[in-house]
């Protein structure tokens, strides 16, 4: 009778260690669970990310007012007979309101 209580409780132990620490246990599927969040979050960043380069294809091939829109953004080209301005930022905004120098 002994010898039965004692294989039930190494039974009982073994049971245990699958259910906690075995491959299929309760700590892998928590891990694994927490990986599915964090790539589904990482794929809707991507889906809409994608969407936005999409749209842009889309505005890129359907006329010019996207690739002059563009061009003028990213390159700084401007069309014949337009004027261009830029304005340059004072490096020091405090110089102008104490007298410009020191």
């Amino acid at each position: 009778m002994r010898w039965l209580l004692a294989a039930l409780v190494v039974v009982l132990g073994l049971l245990q260690y699958r259910l906690w620490f075995a491959e299929g246990s309760l700590a892998e599927r928590h891990r694994l669970e927490k990986q599915v969040r964090e790539q589904t979050r990482i794929n809707q960043e991507l889906k809409a990310r994608n969407a936005v380069l999409e749209r842009e294809v889309m505005d890129l091939q359907s006329g010019n007012a996207g690739l002059e829109q563009r061009a003028r953004e990213q390159l700084g080209l401007i069309r014949e007979g337009e004027s261009f301005y830029q304005m340059a930022e004072d490096p020091d905004p405090t110089a102008a309101r104490r007298g410009g120098s020191e």
